[in-house]
């Protein structure tokens, strides 16, 4: 089901020069057709590894999206989830699902709008289990930690946000609630850092101060937030881990209240590696150990949307790939080939497809 490149398509992936383009270089290989409806909602996307299997989170279609990487073709959906929740006449995120996923094992753990995490088995694509987090709104992103065996989703949309951490042996247990009492504008992507095994959440608005963020560290063995490392004129989104206990930060700064910019801080010092100027606007971000890259999904970005690549072993921004319509706000990536995913929306022109890009040689 790999859609013939149009040169619509090839157009809306004309690169915008940022520096000396290297070897690697995305370009983009295919456009992934989406069954069903069309696509003017849409949520998080994640690959598992291990299989090679991409899973979608199609609010359009009330449903998870399975895709197999190495083919880039159309598996199965898996459905019941919330769909597109309207409130006067508009999507409300806040109550739609499907949002954040994860793969686990065997399983694949999906938030929905009712504040609950759906189990979904992979060998037979049916909903297992589900988790309550206890709130009135989504389950949105989240993370899991192989080494403790816990998961945490966050609940950005509550006030205060917070996020729950669930053990997934079995009977999935609720290990604890952690409140984020002094954020304001919601609680956004965490990731699991393996070196020293905490979980990192980004926190856009502290203490209704648009420009000043945080990153919330919680240990999943305590149940505790033991640290909050403050980050200044980014309004955090998406977090990403990258080499040396770096991660990006995927700013919503966007040259309005705060100059365009991405993060990147080290989790060992709490401080600032580098700000990256000339892109903003972001939510998800992503880091491809392959490629040594970090992928920027800047849906907001000034003037108009990208996906931007970062060199992670200079902290240069090399390319910004130009994005027409769709609201692009997720990105993943393969680590087997490289391969990154970029899902467009149908929303002011958008294709409503996967985007697929490779390096170049």
């Amino acid at each position: 089901m790999v859609a013939p490149m149009s040169r619509a398509i090839l157009a809306a992936a004309t690169l915008i020069a940022c520096g000396t383009a290297g070897a690697t270089e995305l370009k983009q290989i295919a456009s992934i057709a989406i069954p069903g409806e069309k696509l003017p909602g849409f949520d998080i996307s994640f690959v598992d590894q291990a299989t090679g299997r991409y899973y979608f989170s199609d609010r359009s279609n009330k449903a998870v999206d399975i895709f197999d990487t190495r083919t880039n073709t159309f598996v199965t959906r898996v459905g019941s989830f919330a769909g597109i929740i309207l409130k006067d006449g508009k999507p409300n995120n806040d109550v739609s699902g499907p949002d954040g996923v994860v793969a686990i094992g065997n399983e694949v753990w999906v938030g929905d709008g009712d504040s609950s995490v759906k189990v979904i088995d992979v060998a037979t694509h049916n909903v297992i289990d589900t988790v309550n987090t206890r709130g009135s709104t989504r389950v949105d992103e989240m993370a899991f930690d192989p080494k403790d065996a816990v998961f945490i989703g966050v609940n950005n949309a509550e006030d205060p946000p917070y996020a729950t951490l669930v053990s997934t042996a079995a009977q999935h247990k609720i290990i604890a609630k952690i409140v984020f009492a002094d954020a304001t504008d919601g609680a956004e992507q965490p990731a699991y850092n393996p070196a020293d095994g905490m979980f990192y959440v980004s926190i856009p608005e502290l203490n209704k101060d648009v420009k000043k963020g945080g990153v919330a560290v919680i240990d999943p063995r305590s149940g505790k937030l033991v640290n909050i490392l403050p980050v200044d004129n980014c309004h955090p989104a998406g977090l990403a881990f990258g080499p040396s206990g770096k991660f990006v930060l995927g700013c919503t700064a966007n040259g309005k209240k705060m100059p365009a910019t991405i993060t990147i801080m080290s989790a060992q010092t709490g401080s600032v590696v580098a700000n990256i100027p000339d892109i903003g606007g972001a939510d998800m971000v992503n880091y491809n150990a392959r490629n040594n890259q970090y992928y920027i999904a800047a849906g907001g970005n000034p003037g108009g949307p990208v996906l931007g690549v970062i060199d992670a072993r200079t902290n240069k921004l090399v390319q910004k790939i130009a994005i027409t319509g769709g609201t692009p706000h997720s990105v993943t990536s393969s680590e087997a080939d490289g391969h990154v995913f970029l899902p467009v929306g149908t929303a002011d022109g958008g294709d409503g497809a996967i985007h697929v890009y490779a390096p170049g040689q």
